[in-house]
């Protein structure tokens, strides 16, 4: 069968004010189609019946995800007792998908990601669930890039699959580059962005896991006696503290000996920042991108107004700002300081402020 295990458990810091410890990004509605979590598995719902989507996150963000998606099974909803990077959150929920489907592929998706593309994607995991299931390797979706971005990881591809059409093997991995090695990738046609979508046999995964990160492999397998016991949360957590906190593209995809990459066009973006809505939204005929349908602006082009109850929103001669209001905080920035919300936030923490 077909499993897509959705991860989480993240903050999107990057969104505040809107963004919070208790209402993260992916319970947004960023778009005006439903929250993010709800757009992904919305996604994926036509190829899968829902006791097939799992979850991954915590404790404080179960009550909501189970809100917003009532189709899907309590038992789905994966808890981590805390965050250690994506390694050990996916070695966790593989013990519960191995559980419940230990001949089943898997699909590894974030819930924060907009693709527009959903027929392409859909056929693309199709593929790669194909060619995972024939060759016992790792898949992995590459996004085809627009410009020299920064912000992402890079994967080169290799030679073609002789067996596959339009899949490759993977060359190597990349870190985010400067800006000039990024223009470079772009001009060779031979990098794509890292998308962090992966797909693998389940039980390929813990294979991988036993002969790469041994000491997580231990951990879990003692976690997987303790599932159904009375125990299991104290085990859980007794485990988890130990788990080194490393992300499953270091601790896996750049050892692993057989990845393969699928280079894809599917309207894919990550919502890494307010930015990012300036690609996900429409904008008016000066370039603004404004939630509210009752807004004035007079001499300002290429803004981002994000406000609460349609309020009226007046503009004189801005450009390239960007405004978020909530009930309790505004924030007010250049588009190009975009990034540096975390400096806000970081701020906040030092001053005990009540505003995360």
């Amino acid at each position: 069968m077909l499993n897509i295990l959705i991860m989480a458990g993240g903050r999107g810091e990057r969104f505040w004010p809107k963004s919070r410890i208790n209402h993260p990004k992916q319970l947004l509605d960023l778009t005006g189609n439903g929250s993010m979590i709800q757009e992904t598995v919305r996604r994926v719902a036509g190829i899968v019946p829902s006791e097939n989507i799992y979850f991954i996150t915590n404790q404080l963000y179960a009550g909501p995800i189970k809100e917003q998606l009532p189709e899907i099974p309590e038992q789905n909803i994966i808890l981590e007792p805390e965050g250690r990077n994506t390694a050990p959150c996916i070695g966790l929920a593989s013990l519960f998908i191995e559980a419940a489907d230990p001949d089943g592929v898997t699909v590894v998706l974030a819930a924060d990601h907009i693709i527009k593309n959903t027929t392409e994607f859909c056929n693309t995991l199709f593929t790669g669930a194909a060619v995972a299931e024939s060759t016992g390797g790792i898949v992995t979706l590459g996004i085809k890039p627009d410009r020299p971005e920064t912000g992402y990881g890079y994967i080169k591809m290799g030679q073609e699959f002789a067996e596959k059409p339009g899949v490759y093997h993977v060359e190597r991995f990349t870190e985010k580059p400067n800006l000039e090695t990024a223009s470079e990738f772009l001009a060779s046609g031979r990098y794509l962005w890292n998308s962090g979508m992966f797909i693998w046999k389940t039980a390929t995964i813990r294979q991988l896991f036993a002969e790469y990160m041994p000491d997580l492999h231990q951990g879990l397998e003692i976690i997987k006696t303790a599932i159904g016991q009375k125990n299991y949360n104290e085990i859980l957590a007794e485990q988890y503290q130990k788990f080194e906190k490393i992300s499953i593209d270091y601790g896996i995809m750049e050892r692993a000996p057989e990845v393969y990459v699928i280079p894809v066009d599917i309207g894919w973006d990550d919502v890494g920042s307010w930015t990012s809505l300036d690609r996900v939204r429409a904008h008016d005929r000066d370039g603004n991108v404004v939630n509210s349908s009752n807004y004035l602006m007079i001499d300002s082009q290429d803004c981002i107004f994000e406000v609460t109850n349609n309020k009226l929103v007046a503009a004189i001669g801005v450009h390239d700002l960007i405004l978020v209001e909530t009930d309790d905080a505004i924030l007010i920035c250049p588009k190009e300081r975009a990034q540096d919300v975390k400096l806000v936030l970081e701020k906040l923490k030092d001053d005990h402020k009540n505003y995360l």
